[in-house]
């Protein structure tokens, strides 16, 4: 089983741009409260979180392309591989997630960022972000334009939840990495 050591230390030899690693830091703690949530191994699920943007940084018009071979050989099992792959689920690949893990990779990779760019606009960061404010975001298209909502409300619907409670999850369960992730705020 994938630890979250051996996942930062595969991800980290092919990731360098510091976003990139704080985006991963990201998904790995929201995807340590959707485990929690769901009654499952924390752990395992931050490190597919952690892990799950592998071959972004070499391979940006071709994300996914690069992951199943190299993980397949560094000794992840074929349910992890999937999981990862399945978070492209109809923008790089076809691989449908099925499972809660994959369901949750998929609705919270594009819903981080929305939750990062809301943290970054607040004086205090994510320590004090509510559901509240960022569904208020969440609601303006224009704001982080650049994340799907199409998927993130799937990935959510998929799970059986709303978007309200999934963000609630994610937001709490970034906040303890408000330091690590630059999300403190300005205190201004």
């Amino acid at each position: 089983m994938l630890t979250l050591e051996r996942a930062k230390e595969l991800n980290d030899s092919q990731v360098t741009e510091e976003h990139l690693r704080i985006h991963a830091t990201n998904v790995m703690a929201a995807m340590g409260a959707m485990a929690e949530h769901f009654g499952e191994d924390k752990e395992h699920w931050m490190a597919i979180g952690y892990l799950h943007d592998y071959d972004y940084e070499k391979y940006p018009e071709e994300h996914l392309q690069h992951t199943e071979e190299p993980l397949r050989e560094a000794g992840l099992e074929e349910e992890e591989i999937r999981a990862i792959l399945a978070h492209g689920y109809g923008i790089c690949n076809d691989v449908e997630p099925i499972t809660n893990m994959e369901k949750s990779l998929y609705a919270i990779d594009e819903l981080t960022g929305i939750i990062s760019a809301c943290a970054r606009m607040r004086p205090n960061g994510i320590t004090d972000l509510t559901v509240k404010s960022f569904m208020k975001k969440f609601k303006d298209k224009k704001f982080a334009a650049k994340c799907n909502r199409d998927v993130i409300k799937d990935g959510c619907e998929r799970l059986g939840m709303e978007v309200r409670e999934v963000a609630e999850l994610c937001i709490e369960g970034m906040k303890p990495y408000a330091e690590e992730i630059g999300l403190t705020g300005t205190g201004e």
